[in-house]
C-alpha cells in the first residue's frame, strides 16, 4: 500500500512539473515596443514606448513626434498615456505623417499638432486615461477638451502616491529638468506677452515613472533628468526596479557617461534600454560607431543593454530578463 501511494505521489509530481509554465503564470511577459520614426532603427526624435502588461493593459509613454496620431497602425488600443514633461519633443508639438518619412537623422515631422498636442489628440482618439504630475493635469484637461476628449480622462498623481489600472501600478518619480509650455500651445493673449521675452508658461515639475506590472516586472522610465538621489533610495531600494529606460542624449539630460554611471551605481537594474539619444544612433539596426549610444553601451559593462529599435517588440519576464525580441 505504501509503495502504491508513493508511486501515485511521484506520478502526480511528474504531471505537475510537466504543465507548461504559461498556464501557471511563470511565462507571462511584459511587451515593450519602441515607436520611433523609422522601422528597425533608433533615431534622433525617438521617445515613445508602448508597454503592454500580460493582462492586456497598454500604456503609451511620451508620444512625442514619432507617433503618427491616433490612427498610427502600430498603436492598437491604449488604456493609459504617460507624459514626463510638456516640452515639444515629449508632448508632441508636431509629428510624422507616416513611418520612415525623412531620414533617421532628420525625421520629417511635417504635421503640426499645436495647440492641442500629439498627446492630447492621441488620448482623445483612443479614449485613454492620462496620468501626470505637477499642474500638467490641469493643462492637459483643457487640451483634451480641445481635441474632442473629456477633461475627466486626465488624472493627477503626486510624488509618493500611486494609481492602479487593472493589474498595473503607476507611480511618479522626481526629475531634475525644466517644464515650461511653449507659447505655441497657448490660446490666450498670454502668448503675445511671453514670446517677446522668450518665456514659457510653467506647469509644475515634470516627472519620471515607476511602473509595476502584474508579472512582477518593475520598470523605471527616467524622463529627462540629471542625477538624483531618488535613483538609489526610491527607484532601487524602495521599488527595486529591474528594467530602466534611460534618457542619455546629453546637454538636455544626462549624457552617456552620466547615465551609465547612474545605471551601474545607483539604479542597478537587471537590464537597461537607452532612449532620447538625439542622434541617428543605428544604421541597419546596429549601433553607429562614435555615437553617444555606442558610448553608453560600452560603459554599461555589467548589465545587458537592449537597443530600442522602432517597431521591434521586446518581451521581459518578471525578473527583468529579455526572453524574446532583444
Amino acid at each position: 500500500m505504501m509503495g502504491r501511494t508513493f508511486a501515485v505521489f511521484v506520478a502526480a509530481l511528474t504531471v505537475w512539473f510537466a504543465v507548461p509554465a504559461v498556464s501557471i503564470g511563470w511565462a507571462q511577459t511584459v511587451k515593450i515596443t519602441p515607436l520611433g520614426s523609422h522601422d528597425g532603427e533608433f533615431c534622433r526624435s525617438d521617445r515613445a514606448f508602448l508597454l503592454e502588461d500580460s493582462d492586456g493593459t497598454t500604456l503609451l509613454f511620451d508620444v512625442g513626434r514619432t507617433v503618427a496620431g491616433p490612427e498610427d497602425p502600430r498603436l492598437g488600443e491604449v488604456d493609459v498615456v504617460l507624459l514626463s514633461g510638456v516640452h515639444g519633443d515629449h508632448i508632441g508639438d508636431q509629428r510624422i505623417a507616416e513611418v520612415n518619412a525623412g531620414s533617421c537623422a532628420e525625421p520629417a515631422t511635417t504635421v503640426a499638432t499645436t495647440p492641442a498636442s500629439n498627446t492630447a489628440l492621441i488620448s482623445a482618439g483612443k479614449g485613454a486615461t492620462i496620468i501626470v504630475g505637477g499642474h500638467m493635469h490641469e493643462f492637459l484637461a483643457a487640451k483634451l477638451e480641445q481635441a474632442g476628449g473629456s477633461a475627466d480622462q486626465v488624472q493627477i498623481l503626486r510624488f509618493g502616491g500611486k494609481r492602479t489600472v487593472n493589474g498595473v501600478q503607476i507611480a511618479i518619480i522626481p526629475v531634475v529638468h525644466a517644464n515650461g509650455v511653449s507659447p505655441d500651445f497657448l490660446n490666450t493673449e498670454i502668448t503675445a506677452a511671453l514670446e517677446p521675452d522668450g518665456l514659457t508658461a510653467y506647469v509644475g515639475p515634470d516627472n519620471g515613472y515607476v511602473v509595476s506590472f502584474s508579472n512582477g516586472l518593475v520598470v523605471y522610465l527616467s524622463g529627462d533628468t540629471g542625477h538624483t538621489s531618488d535613483m538609489e533610495t526610491i527607484v532601487q531600494r524602495y521599488y527595486q526596479a529591474e528594467l530602466a529606460i534611460m534618457n542619455m542624449g546629453d546637454i538636455y539630460t544626462m549624457g552617456p557617461e552620466e547615465a551609465a554611471w547612474a545605471v551601474e551605481e545607483l539604479i542597478k537594474p537587471k537590464a537597461v534600454i537607452p532612449s532620447h539619444a538625439n542622434e541617428a544612433a543605428t544604421e541597419g539596426g546596429a549601433v553607429v560607431p562614435g555615437t553617444r549610444t555606442q558610448r553608453f553601451v560600452e560603459l554599461v559593462e555589467n548589465i545587458p543593454v537592449h537597443l530600442p529599435l522602432s517597431g521591434r517588440t521586446m518581451e521581459f519576464d518578471g525578473d527583468g530578463s529579455c526572453v524574446k525580441g532583444c
